[in-house]
């Protein structure tokens, strides 16, 4: 039977394995609805745009399949574009579908009216297209769900006319699992050993391991194994965190931030940079300081291999296929480096470790032993999503983490309120299993309204909510840029009561023992927990 193209699409996206749609009906994209629930999938929603698409940002973190959002026309679309922009930033699959309207050139004063909506679209993700027809619609998806799995992962936009969503498709897409494809194996695998006999015959070789080693399907045990291979030292960025054991005895873990950090990638004579783009957010430098020629850069976006230095070796692989071969080359070569002729020893990496760890503690003080304390309580598979607070940026430097992908961060892009929404789609994703979120008293502001989400799902999710009563970070940054520090205090609510109001639990826990109770009773709850903090509980705790 004909059905509407919007109906239809709903359809392929189960067909193609989309199981939660992310966003907000409106009367110009309700055509998309009628077919939700007749495919078998289950909406999410949100309280607002953005909301919708922080969550589908986190359900794509979490699963490592698309995230997908419904919004409207014009200001529907507008609301998205910071999260489209976050997950353009942090490579997220994310696949947004906007109505628009059928004709600007002629017509003004229209509901929802824009300039130019897919080029605004376009500025912040990797393609934004108009589908006029069935057909086109149909063919972008499949572009996009293939690209997804083939290409490095960033969100795309499809809008489609109101009319042709309310139209009679004239035809239907084609079910077929072919458009899910594989990504395949890179050729040219050889390179790879040359790499790793370079590996074997360093005295001290390192690997720089970034977001792109901790993508889902990597095997748990092959990065462990190539470090053992080598005795090779370590850090990782960021997006990395967890791709290393916390027990490898040369895992300077990811303090790439401090300065002197330069300084010890100077003295590795072979330095492995796999799956990074040694941005900004990464280094805090303009480099990050190995020798020229001395370095292999492992990437599958041509774009940052361009930016290495002419001396170095760049090779264009995704980090899974090329960790997998590298383990295998350096099996195939011989053997284990004894740790007896290696440059590096674990007292050298826990010297640097131990003084990093101070000058994090020094640069804000208090945050530490309350990451300590968190960390002893969380379940090891938690998954934690983290905003841009001051909380966290102490917590990327001194938590490690027990595995890969499971701590997901505002990273490049950096925009405020992401934590909140972002982990109601990570718990969407991962029902029964733990999710947590930190975020600061500022950047709850942005999103705080998704709350009621996670209450309407009953969802057990503790929120850690950091509030030093300012925007910390910017007063820090006047201050030492001789600044009398302005507009960096807003006034707060009484947060716990706002959480009640909602129907979300609360808890306002005044010892680290007391947090830790309260952190293992949100997980156990039936829905969502607010776990308020200050600086002050570890001004008047004994640690």
């Amino acid at each position: 039977m004909p059905r509407a193209l919007g109906v239809e699409i709903s359809h392929m996206l189960k067909d193609r394995g989309v199981d939660v749609i992310f966003g907000i009906p409106g009367v110009h994209n309700q055509e998309l609805y009628r077919g939700i629930e007749e495919a078998g999938i289950t909406h999410v929603l949100a309280r607002h745009e953005q909301g919708a698409g922080f969550m589908a940002d986190g359900y794509a973190r979490a699963t490592g399949k698309p995230g997908v959002a419904y919004v409207i026309t014009g200001p529907g679309l507008c609301n998205i574009m910071t999260p489209m922009g976050q997950a353009y930033s942090d490579s997220v699959p994310m696949l947004v579908i906007s109505s628009c309207l059928d004709e600007t050139a002629a017509t003004q004063g229209q509901l929802h009216q824009m300039k130019d909506q897919r080029a605004a679209a376009e500025t912040v993700c990797d393609w934004s297209h108009e589908a006029r027809t069935a057909q086109a619609a149909f063919a972008l998806i499949d572009r996009a769900l293939v690209e997804f799995q083939t290409e490095r992962k960033r969100p795309k936009h499809i809008q489609v006319p109101i009319a042709a969503l309310q139209a009679t498709a004239p035809v239907e897409f084609e079910p077929h699992q072919a458009a899910r494809a594989k990504a395949t194996a890179p050729t040219g695998l050889d390179a790879l050993d040359d790499v790793a006999l370079r590996l074997l015959q360093s005295e001290r070789p390192m690997f720089v391991f970034g977001g792109g080693s901790a993508a889902h399907g990597i095997e748990r045990d092959i990065i462990p194994t190539v470090l053992r291979q080598t005795n090779a030292a370590t850090f990782t960025t960021y997006a990395g965190r967890g791709v290393v054991p916390a027990d490898w005895p040369l895992s300077l873990g990811a303090s790439l931030a401090r300065p002197d950090s330069a300084a010890l990638l100077d003295t590795a004579d072979l330095v492995v940079f796999v799956g990074t783009d040694l941005a900004e957010v990464d280094l805090w430098r303009p480099e990050a300081g190995h020798q020229r020629g001395r370095a292999v850069h492992i990437n599958i976006d041509p774009q940052v291999l361009a930016r290495a230095h002419p001396k170095d070796v760049t090779l264009q692989y995704d980090a899974v296929t090329a960790l997998v071969h590298l383990g295998a080359a350096l099996e195939k070569h011989g053997g284990i480096v004894n740790p007896a002729t290696s440059g590096w020893t674990p007292d050298i990496i826990a010297t640097h470790r131990d003084r990093w760890r101070a000058e994090v503690d020094a640069e804000r003080p208090g945050i530490v032993p309350i990451c300590d304390a968190l960390r002893d309580v969380v379940p090891a598979d938690t998954m934690i999503y983290s905003d841009m607070t001051q909380f966290a940026y102490v917590a990327q430097e001194t938590w490690d983490m027990p595995r890969p992908g499971h701590w997901h961060h505002p990273y490049g892009f950096g925009t405020l309120g992401y934590a909140t929404p972002a982990a109601i789609g990570g718990a969407v994703a991962r029902r029964g299993a733990p999710t947590m979120a930190i975020i600061g008293d500022y950047g709850f502001h942005y999103t705080m309204q998704e709350l009621g989400v996670a209450v309407e799902l009953g969802l057990s999710l503790p929120i850690i909510l950091w509030d030093n009563g300012k925007l910390k970070e910017i007063e820090d940054s006047m201050v030492r840029a001789q600044i009398a520090p302005n507009a960096v205090i807003a006034r707060n609510p009484d947060f716990c009561k706002l959480a009640e109001a909602f129907g979300a639990r609360a808890a306002a826990p005044k010892s680290l023992d007391a947090l830790r109770n309260a952190v293992t009773e949100a997980f156990a709850a039936d829905g969502p927990t607010l776990i308020y903090i200050t600086p002050d509980l570890t001004a008047t705790d004994s640690y």
